[in-house]
């Protein structure tokens, strides 16, 4: 697949996958900044943005899309940042084509599965609660923005995530709503986005995974916890796992200046050990 992009700056070269719902929009500002010293590249992900839509979305078909892209950019090795789902389709790259990462930074996701949709499981049935919203959004009968925010108001009580989610629509030249978002391909396939690396398979896999890694943490987020950095250091021992102290998930747009920090310090460091004790950033 072809995927949508956004290219600045020169240098080393720097992939940003988005998370769920997103678009290399939301990475802008972040981009922008790390062009000064980096060439980077803001991807739309399968079925987001203004890459193509497809009734299939798992974490096989955009680690694929990804070698695609890097293959018809000439890019035989780079950096990579990812977010949540991108962070996903990153770790999957990583563990498949290990010899094309140069060095990799997973942003608030664990690696591995998270409960299926019938599980109480708080994040599972965040999605599913998000995804339906969207999906029962009647927008060929709505005329504003504000009056499709009142309709999410129903089932999302929060504001800023209605912001987020609403970035998705867009009203074409003759007044008409639509989904930049492939809404029902992400409800069909939500299972599969919640979907993960099974660490046990890949133990004693050190010398495979030789490129520095580090996760980033939200303080405020649930979606990496104690278990999970467990996880994360079966698949990469050497990890680094450093958490944002009044983040939540959104953290590179929550805390800027530390998540930037954080980046720029691990981007440029070229030590050979990482160090993988988790230390908050105040």
């Amino acid at each position: 697949m072809k995927l949508h992009f956004k290219q600045m700056g020169a240098g080393e070269p720097l992939i940003i996958l988005h998370g769920l719902y997103g678009s290399s929009d939301n990475w802008m500002n972040i981009g922008k900044m790390l062009s000064e010293f980096y060439r980077v590249y803001l991807v739309d992900q399968r079925n987001h943005g203004h890459s193509p839509h497809s009734n299939k979305h798992n974490y096989y078909l955009m680690r694929d899309d990804l070698l695609e892209f890097m293959k018809t950019q000439g890019l035989e090795q780079a950096n990579i940042i990812g977010h949540s789902m991108g962070g996903k389709t990153a770790l999957f790259f990583a563990v498949a084509y290990p010899k094309m990462v140069q060095k990799l930074i997973v942003v608030d996701i664990a690696p591995t599965p998270y409960q299926m949709l019938t599980d109480s499981n708080p994040h599972a049935l965040n999605h599913l609660n998000i995804i339906n919203a969207l999906y029962n959004l009647d927008i060929d009968h709505i005329s504003t923005l504000k009056e499709a925010d009142r309709q999410l108001s129903e089932l999302i009580p929060y504001q800023r995530i209605r912001q987020f989610l609403l970035k998705n629509l867009k009203r074409d030249k003759d007044g008409t709503f639509r989904w930049l978002l492939n809404v029902s391909t992400i409800r069909n396939e939500l299972p599969a986005i919640l979907n993960g690396l099974n660490p046990d398979k890949y133990q004693n896999t050190n010398k495979l995974f030789s490129f520095p890694v580090l996760f980033i943490k939200g303080e405020k987020s649930e979606y990496i916890q104690q278990k999970d950095k467990e996880d994360i250091l079966k698949i990469f021992p050497h990890a680094g796992i450093q958490t944002i102290e009044g983040a939540g998930h959104w953290v590179h747009a929550e805390k800027k200046e530390k998540f930037m920090e954080m980046v720029r310090g691990f981007l440029s460091y070229n030590g050979a050990s990482h160090n993988k004790t988790d230390r908050s950033v105040n």
